[in-house]
């Protein structure tokens, strides 16, 4: 059943009544101020991480640890972190690597157990004076996504990402079908409806009332399609306008942003970077930064390949930086990473071009707070803390519950940062002490 805009004026009613009010921002609550993020009237900028299996740790059954996740908030927060950009959706994926469980295993069947799960995350967060970005769809097919949807449906037929009968650009062309799918979106929004305006069973506390939400982030690299001849923009920008909207109608309080990689993301169009950060329903600018994965930095080569490689990675920071600029709206970014030496996934293996490419992205970050820019913050991936690979092989299979920064899709261990990298820990703290002097 398709959602009408009934539907969603009355699952909205209690924010916009809150709405209709006119009062000063919530104690509390992330907002935008002249064009930087602000916190109680305050400049609001952190050092942050990726936690996308935070709600999997938080969930009272057999494939979660609470106490490992208050061991790693614990760990997370000493080293001055004090953002998290989490999970908070998943589908049931064909793929061979995929998320298992998943918040949604079937076209509207919810999974109550990590759902709480996310619960516990936001309480255990809060008990910390942390922030959490929520992203509820994905374009990747490791936690299902866009993808999942279209397979629902019957829009297909369905291949993984990375199948060699289906080469690049083949995946993203499929994927990014969602966004004209009315079928596939009326089973996504039905989710976002119910994540939206769920209560916390744990603090007994509306999320839509709850600061520890910074911002809701439509999903993980939406992108357009994989070529600008393939790429409809129209129904792309439609799709952000349109859900983002949604979202503000449901919920008043919190940021919306688009988790997009920014000019990488969009084909390297910056008309279609503006395009979507552009709406007022979209509070801040997204951007992220792979020098191994966009070819800048060789993983085979990578030392020979690092400056040329870094080079392009600052013109890129300094690219969104205009951007945001130019719209006047706040920076955030929100994955960065490089592999360790050798493409090793143990702990304990050398990290040091990993090092020095964390106080690149850092130290452009803190430069353009102290310049007074729009940069707010950062959030490295990921944060693998205790989690180890299972297998001598070092990928995910379904029923592990070492859960690590880095997804199925990848080896655990290829970008994540473990509890005993002592020199990349040491490297993250001092940029997060930096920012909290600013």
């Amino acid at each position: 059943m398709a959602l009408s805009r009934r539907d969603l004026i009355l699952a909205a009613a209690p924010a916009l009544g809150a709405a209709a009010r006119p009062t000063r921002p919530p104690k509390g609550f992330v907002t935008v101020l002249n064009g930087r993020l602000a916190l109680d009237g305050k400049p609001y900028r952190f050092a942050g991480a990726n936690l996308w299996y935070g709600a999997w740790l938080g969930a009272p059954a057999a494939y979660g640890d609470p106490d490992r996740l208050r061991r790693e908030l614990d760990r997370l927060k000493a080293l001055g972190v004090t953002n998290l950009r989490v999970l908070g959706a998943g589908e049931r994926s064909p793929a061979k690597a995929a998320v298992s469980p998943t918040f949604q295993e079937k076209p509207g069947e919810y999974d109550p157990t990590l759902l709480k799960g996310l619960d516990v995350l936001l309480a255990e967060m809060a008990a910390r004076d942390m922030k959490a970005v929520i992203y509820i769809n994905n374009f990747w097919d490791w936690s299902g996504g866009m993808p999942a949807y279209l397979n629902w449906v019957g829009n297909g037929p369905w291949f993984q990402q990375g199948d060699p009968d289906h080469p690049w650009p083949e995946y993203p062309d499929y994927a990014a079908r969602f966004y004209g799918d009315a079928k596939a979106n009326t089973l996504f929004r039905r989710y976002l409806l119910s994540i939206v305006g769920r209560m916390n069973t744990v603090t007994g506390k509306a999320y839509r009332a709850d600061p520890t939400i910074m911002a809701w982030q439509l999903a993980n690299e939406p992108r357009p399609g994989g070529s600008p001849a393939s790429a409809d923009m129209a129904a792309f920008q439609h799709w952000i306008r349109e859900t983002s909207t949604i979202i503000k109608t449901l919920d008043r309080r919190h940021l919306v942003c688009t988790g997009s990689e920014g000019l990488k993301g969009c084909l390297e169009s910056e008309a279609c970077v503006l395009d979507a950060h552009r709406p007022e329903t979209i509070d801040y600018v997204t951007a992220h930064v792979w020098p191994n994965n966009w070819g800048w930095i060789d993983p085979k080569n990578q030392r020979a390949t690092y400056d040329a490689g870094e080079a392009r990675c600052r013109e890129y920071v300094a690219r969104h930086i205009a951007i945001a600029r130019q719209l006047g709206k706040p920076l955030v970014i929100e994955e960065f990473g490089l592999i360790r030496e050798a493409r090793a996934f143990a702990p304990g293996s050398a990290t040091a071009d990993k090092d020095r490419f964390y106080r690149t992205i850092y130290g452009l970050a803190l430069d353009d707070m102290k310049a007074g820019g729009p940069t707010a913050g950062t959030n490295f991936w990921a944060w693998n803390g205790e989690g180890r690979a299972q297998h001598p092989d070092a990928w995910f299979a379904a029923g592990d519950k070492s859960f690590v920064g880095d997804p199925p899709q990848e080896e655990q261990g290829l970008y994540g940062v473990f509890d005993t990298d002592a020199s990349t820990l040491a490297v993250i703290k001092a940029h997060a002490a930096a920012v909290s002097a600013l």
